[in-house]
């Protein structure tokens, strides 16, 4: 079965941004992915705080969802969701939720990304904090290639939750990677996640200059169970494809039983 990964460099407004995702799966669709992922807020990035508040959906309705649900059923394939906005408890964030779809447009999974992104370097400065509320629960759901896990972007740099999954086949990471960050972090921590839970990580970036001036790294990638990169896209917009091997988590496993010397 063969993975896709779509990188976008989206913009402030959502209906180019859904155009752009859905000629993007279309593409991984015919290039024969089973499941394919988007970035992180595919529907829009860039954007201010309140134009992002402003597009926020009530959970299982509007039209950001409708436009997962009908992707996936329309080309018959898993489809993670990257990341959209939904209405939060606290009415004043929003929740930054990964959505799940089966080839038939059925919601399957619902991941709310829990490490929230704080940085400051020079004039560079990010605190998702102060409009997004975390999620609390870690998220895992079965498909025919195995068992998937999710995370969103920051959640990368924390191990433990990546073990409070479980056992997995597949793990799968939405970001929008800043380029200072990611270019010093991003393929480490993806070959070490890997590497760790000796499972296939298929990694969905925003990937470019954004219209607002942003610059976010992309080289979304797929990566193996031994922690070699074997699909990988640099910059700008289009998708990363590569197979999906049962067999090489087996072979990893069986010759190297590390999550069976867990003591911890």
């Amino acid at each position: 079965m063969k993975l896709a990964a779509v990188q976008m460099i989206s913009g402030p407004d959502v209906a180019p941004n859904l155009e752009t995702a859905g000629r993007l799966i279309a593409e991984a669709a015919t290039a024969g992915a089973r499941l394919v992922a988007l970035p992180e807020y595919f529907p829009l990035i860039g954007a201010s705080d309140a134009d992002r508040l402003a597009a926020r959906e009530r959970d299982g309705s509007g039209p950001i969802q409708d436009f997962l649900a009908a992707a996936a059923q329309k080309h018959g394939l898993w489809l993670v969701g990257g990341s959209i906005p939904l209405l939060a408890d606290d009415p004043a964030k929003l929740r930054n939720s990964c959505l799940v779809y089966d080839p038939a447009g059925r919601r399957v999974a619902r991941y709310d990304k829990i490490h929230l992104f704080g940085f400051r370097k020079g004039a560079e400065a990010y605190d998702e904090a102060a409009t997004i509320e975390r999620g609390n629960q870690v998220v895992a759901f079965d498909t025919p290639l195995g068992r998937v896990g999710l995370a969103i972007c920051y959640d990368l740099r924390f191990p433990e939750l990546f073990r409070a999954l479980g056992t997995l086949d597949l793990l799968v990471l939405p970001a929008a990677f800043t380029e200072t960050t990611g270019r010093a972090h991003w393929e480490m921590l993806l070959r070490a996640r890997a590497v760790e839970n000796q499972c296939y990580v298929l990694a969905a970036a925003q990937g470019g200059l954004h219209p607002t001036g942003r610059m976010t790294h992309g080289n979304s990638m797929v990566v193996d169970p031994w922690g070699e990169v074997v699909a990988r896209m640099d910059k700008g917009e289009g998708i990363v494809v590569a197979d999906f091997d049962p067999q090489r988590i087996s072979d990893t496993r069986a010759s190297l039983p590390a999550l069976k010397h867990r003591i911890l």
